[in-house]
């Protein structure tokens, strides 16, 4: 899952970023309400983590302004100020979530699960295919009886695959979703990526769930 991060102390944002990285997410930043605006509208987040004051303007502008955009990526806006009024205020310009600062890096990972699951109300904590569960909380997956050893990247990649069972995903479309702006499209990361998870969760099982899709992408899921 990619998030961006709009936070103009530095020392917050890299704190957030490296917490997010390690977390199994691709994390962006920037330090400006212009450019989040910007970079969140031109860009296909999955989240938005905002802060409520920044130097060139107010982040409830930034939501306001994103949301009549119509940019739906759910937001959860960072503030100092704790007075109902402001949380008020940013929910009301169509922030998804509220935390005030200081906070604990936990419970805005839980808030992100949060937002990240709405609108699919069947999901709990675990994704499961066939055999294969991966717990979103404590980052495990299992492939029958067995757990399989996953670095946070192989997690990200296979959290996203499967949060979209039998789509056939371009690796543009993955690349938006689990890594950063760095990323260079030229490069072959993503295959390389996807065959390590091959060899992890489908080698030595009768049913394969990672397809590759000629001239397309991948498609995760059972074959029929």
């Amino acid at each position: 899952m990619r998030v961006l991060i709009v936070e103009d102390n530095p020392k917050m944002a890299g704190a957030l970023q490296t917490g997010l990285r390690e977390n199994g997410y691709a994390a962006d930043v920037c330090h400006s309400g212009f450019e989040g605006e910007d970079l969140a509208a031109a860009q296909e987040y999955d989240a938005v983590i905002l802060d409520l004051m920044l130097p060139d303007r107010d982040g409830v502008d930034v939501c306001r302004n994103l949301r009549r955009r119509s940019v739906r990526t759910p937001i959860l806006m960072l503030t100092a100020l704790s007075g109902v009024d402001n949380k008020v205020a940013g929910l009301d310009a169509g922030a998804d979530d509220y935390l005030t600062k200081p906070f604990n890096f936990e419970e805005l990972l839980a808030r992100l699960r949060a937002l990240l699951r709405r609108g699919e109300a069947s999901e709990g904590r675990t994704l499961t295919c066939d055999d294969l569960s991966l717990d979103l909380y404590v980052r495990r997956a299992k492939r029958g009886e067995s757990e399989v050893d996953l670095s946070n990247k192989e997690f990200a990649l296979l959290e996203y695959l499967m949060r979209n069972p039998n789509r056939v995903l371009s690796r543009a479309q993955i690349a938006e979703h689990v890594w950063d702006m760095n990323f260079d499209p030229s490069s072959n990361v993503i295959d390389v990526y996807i065959a390590a998870l091959r060899k992890k969760i489908d080698r030595g099982h009768p049913r394969e769930l990672i397809h590759t899709v000629k001239n397309a992408g991948y498609r995760f899921g059972v074959m029929d």
